[in-house]
């Protein structure tokens, strides 16, 4: 099993959500754990993460070696997800 690390913004983001959003995201990072690359995630151009979408949110993720390096976690249709993910470049 992958270690996980989360960037104190995604912590700080998941700490201000309800209970039911809060577990739907977790589960999926912990599945993201197992798999990396399901299905229904995908390769983000230009950067070396990948993205999965749970309901209305977005995970910005990477695997490095053994560990889950979970970048943003923010809305699915907001713009402001990709304009931090450039930032951390």
């Amino acid at each position: 099993m992958r270690k996980l690390d989360l960037t104190s913004r995604s912590r700080k983001f998941l700490e201000t959500l309800p209970p039911k959003q809060f577990r739907q995201i977790v589960t999926k990072i912990f599945n993201l754990m197992d798999n990396p690359e399901p299905p229904d995630s995908k390769q983000l151009a230009g950067f070396p993460y990948r993205r999965a979408d749970i309901g209305e949110y977005r995970i910005i993720y990477r695997v490095e070696e053994s560990t889950l390096k979970i970048a943003l976690v923010g809305k699915r249709n907001d713009a402001e997800v990709y304009r931090d993910l450039e930032r951390l470049q």
